[in-house]
């Protein structure tokens, strides 16, 4: 329930701070926006001022065009209508950050999307001590636990290995920004060529120029010679596997998708894939818990994915929890934008 002090409200627009006067993550145009990560769910076109921290300026301009954006490096304050503002490490995408608020001796977290596990492409999460805490819930149930990348990881180079042998493609469906990437830098890449989706060639790019290590990359539509896909491994957004585009590659095409979903029994199944690796770019349950446990929030605040179970848990763990109704998205099995889903 709202109170008469809070830092962070909700608004048709979004959330909204008002003693800044501006919105974090809003999804409707406003005049000041800050932006926890370049997801399109999150960075959306038609603010008049951007706000989003130093490492993620290239994938935000490479999605969004041009746009007045102003940068912070991790851990730098400025005051705004006397609210101090911070951006720190969210671990979710590269450049992806936690808002940090502090005004009238109150200190707000907002979160975005994070997870608490290792990872080669971008900032580690930085919890940080707050009063409340606003946080995701995308895999808000105590049945999602994930492995060590190691172990998945060392997954999709059998499967690939195997399939190369057999002189058949691997296409591995996964979200064009952020685990496309994650998986580039955790694979052998001395299996074979990997080949992209043109949706996926441009952000490797602006990784690359943020200073992430990711092995070559070869536009599918740029590759004459066919015989190359038969040991390659073939990144793409999920809609692109079912359209003309994936045409080129033949009809003896080994098919994957790695999200967190794929350890829902059936969901692999239902979509038709071959194989299915659990990744996810957000924070399991144990990541979740252990997450809001080291802000010290004795107030929670509950945003997009599985709330009443978390609201629930939360509040009997002795916590203050309610929750926040967003127009984010939950890591849905669709391509994130529409034009993802285009053939390129």
């Amino acid at each position: 329930m709202a109170r008469d002090n809070d830092l962070i409200v909700q608004r048709a627009e979004g959330l909204y701070c008002p003693p800044g006067d501006f919105y974090i993550d809003p999804w409707r145009p406003v005049a000041r926006a800050v932006i926890t990560h370049a997801h399109a769910d999150h960075a959306r076109m038609g603010h008049s001022h951007y706000l989003a921290a130093a490492p993620g300026e290239g994938v935000l301009r490479q999605r969004l065009g041009e746009i007045e954006l102003q940068t912070l490096a991790y851990g730098e304050r400025i005051t705004h209508q006397g609210v101090e503002i911070s951006l720190h490490p969210a671990g979710h995408v590269l450049g992806s950050a936690q808002v940090r608020l502090s005004h009238g001796g109150q200190v707000w977290v907002a979160s975005g999307d994070y997870k608490v596990a290792p990872d080669a492409t971008c900032a580690p999460f930085e919890p940080q001590r707050c009063d409340v805490f606003i946080t995701e819930s995308t895999f808000g149930l105590p049945l999602y636990r994930w492995r060590e990348d190691a172990e998945i990881f060392a997954g999709i180079d059998a499967w690939w290995s195997a399939n190369a042998e057999a002189g058949r493609p691997s296409l591995l469906c996964c979200y064009s920004f952020g685990k496309a990437q994650r998986i580039l830098s955790g694979v052998d890449a001395a299996i074979g060529p990997i080949v992209v989706h043109g949706a996926v060639q441009p952000l490797n790019e602006a990784y690359r120029a943020a200073g992430v290590n990711l092995p070559p990359t070869l536009l599918a539509t740029d590759v004459a010679d066919r015989s190359v896909f038969k040991r390659a491994l073939v990144l793409c957004p999920p809609a692109a596997a079912a359209g003309i585009w994936a045409r080129r590659f033949g009809a003896d095409t080994s098919t994957a998708f790695a999200s967190g979903w794929m350890q829902l029994r059936g969901t692999r199944r239902r979509g038709g894939y071959d194989r299915g690796f659990v990744l996810s770019d957000h924070a399991d349950w144990p990541g979740l818990m252990r997450a809001i446990g080291a802000t010290g929030a004795q107030r929670v605040i509950v945003t997009h994915g599985s709330i009443p179970v978390m609201v629930r848990h939360l509040t009997e763990q002795g916590l203050a929890a309610e929750a926040f109704h967003t127009e984010y998205g939950d890591d849905a099995l669709d391509a994130e934008t529409p034009a993802e889903a285009a053939p390129a």
